[in-house]
């Protein structure tokens, strides 16, 4: 009895040490890319997502390094394995990059019309023609949705709202409250929330990519238990995701 206990013991032994001998080493820095979001994501390395993933990965001693790029760059980076991952993916956006089953926040999603128009909502957005930035893919997202135009750039909104072109813009909160700011008169328009989505870092199919995605994820277990991240959620004055 007390042989094949110990038998036991040394067979899991021997399995736990292939596993760590297997693991991919986990890199000293992490690079990761996204498009410049006011107090979100900022050039110069300050913003919500850039400090709690940076408490997120610093302590494990790797260092966060920020690059800033157009959305669509940035998932292409990350495809073709030159930087690690991307900040602010939808869940399953893009294939062929590894998601983390823990999000680090969530995107409010707004709808931008006219005043004058029906207040929409995830069950009728269906039955309007809808517009939203390329590379974000909503469609995927937002239930019932049949026509939607994707445009390059959010210039110009506003004046397709206006003319009749599209009912209503699709964009997440501050995207779509910085739209509304160049309007001449504000009140002639109406944002509507339609859902929130969980936000990932998007990994790069790499070894690399791998270990800092466990990394990550064993690093988020532990600060969502705690609430150590809630403090960088006030201070940002941003809704708690967890």
């Amino acid at each position: 009895m007390h042989v094949r206990r110990w038998l036991l013991i040394l067979l899991w032994v021997i399995s736990t040490c292939n596993q760590a001998q297997n693991a991919p080493p986990v890199p000293g820095n992490i690079m990761l890319v996204s498009e410049a979001w006011g107090d979100y994501t900022n050039a110069d390395g300050s913003g919500l997502a850039w400090e709690v993933l940076r408490r997120v990965f610093e302590p494990a001693g790797i260092t966060l390094q920020t690059h800033i790029e157009p959305y669509t760059r940035a998932v292409g980076l990350v495809q073709r394995g030159e930087v690690d991952g991307w900040v602010g993916s939808y869940r399953d956006e893009v294939q062929g990059v590894l998601y983390p089953h823990w999000h680090f926040d969530s995107d409010p999603i707004y709808a931008l019309g006219l005043a004058t128009s029906p207040t929409p909502s995830a069950a009728t957005l269906g039955d309007y023609r809808l517009a939203w930035v390329r590379g974000y893919k909503y469609e995927a997202y937002l239930p019932n949705v049949r026509r939607f135009n994707q445009i390059q750039r959010r210039d110009g909104i506003l004046p397709m709202l206006q003319h009749g072109r599209a009912d209503f813009y699709i964009d997440a909160l501050n995207e779509a409250r910085h739209v509304l700011s160049q309007a001449a008169d504000p009140s002639t328009f109406r944002l509507t929330h339609i859902l929130d989505l969980p936000l990932y870092v998007g990994f790069a199919d790499t070894e690399r990519g791998r270990a800092l995605r466990t990394v990550f994820d064993q690093r988020m277990a532990v600060q969502v238990k705690s609430g150590e991240l809630k403090p960088i959620f006030q201070h940002w004055k941003a809704p708690y995701p967890f």
